[in-house]
């Protein structure tokens, strides 16, 4: 038996601000921070030894996962990788969704937001928010930076990682990854069969750490949310 911890970062700046932050590099808020602490806190009080763990490029889920590692006393490296980026929102990237769901009709936002393969409209390279103008992402090929994704583009990138790098460990090895709304998404959906009507309703919650109990088999016998008062989207078995 392992366990695998699914975290979507604290709360970032642009959270706060209800802003579409994909790649932009955005750092966390002051109650971003309150919440890894409060998740290290969790999974410490779980007993549960991490062996391996990862993040993605962005700072958000760096800066999470090292809260979490301070509060664990645990100083080890960690994978990152961009395979685990949020998803890219194209030209809403850095747009008000309130704003911008007033300006195209709720329906249309949601669709962009949540839909398994729609994208939209590509953001430009010369934008200050395009990834290919963010120093994070400088020695990431560049056939590889998208201009946009749907959830299903997300989805293919994070579970071609999953499957090389971290799939062989989970029926052994305790892992944490520390992520994002959308590759948790993708993960889920992986990991739980999760259809694609079920998954547009999946709302991934942050800093509350989701601990799937894993059997030798890589079958998953139960997922819960540590933070059961934040835990309204648990998926039930």
């Amino acid at each position: 038996m392992s366990y695998l911890i699914l975290i979507r970062h604290g709360q970032s700046k642009w959270n706060l601000e209800n802003r579409f932050t994909g790649w932009v590099d955005v750092d966390l808020a002051e109650n971003g921070v309150l919440e890894a602490k409060k998740a290290g806190d969790l999974i410490k009080n779980s007993c549960i030894e991490i062996k391996y763990y990862y993040s993605s490029f962005q700072i958000r889920a760096i800066k999470t996962l090292e809260i979490i590692q301070e509060k664990l006393n645990d100083d080890r490296d960690f994978t990152k990788s961009w395979q685990l980026n949020e998803r890219h929102y194209g030209a809403l990237t850095g747009l008000n969704k309130i704003e911008m769901s007033k300006k195209l009709g709720q329906e249309k936002i949601f669709e962009f937001r949540r839909s398994w393969n729609s994208r939209p409209e590509a953001l430009s390279k010369e934008s200050k928010f395009h990834p290919l103008n963010i120093d994070t992402y400088k020695n990431i090929p560049k056939e590889n930076i998208p201009d946009t994704e749907s959830l299903k583009d997300t989805y293919e990138r994070v579970i071609k990682f999953f499957k090389s790098e971290i799939q062989e460990k989970v029926a052994k090895e305790n892992i944490l990854i520390s992520a994002h709304g959308n590759s948790i998404r993708a993960l889920c959906k992986y990991l739980l069969n999760i259809n694609e009507t079920q998954i547009t309703k999946l709302e991934i919650p942050t800093g509350n750490p989701l601990v799937m109990d894993i059997d030798e088999n890589r079958k998953i016998k139960s997922c819960k949310y540590l933070d059961n008062n934040r835990a309204k989207d648990l998926v039930v078995f």
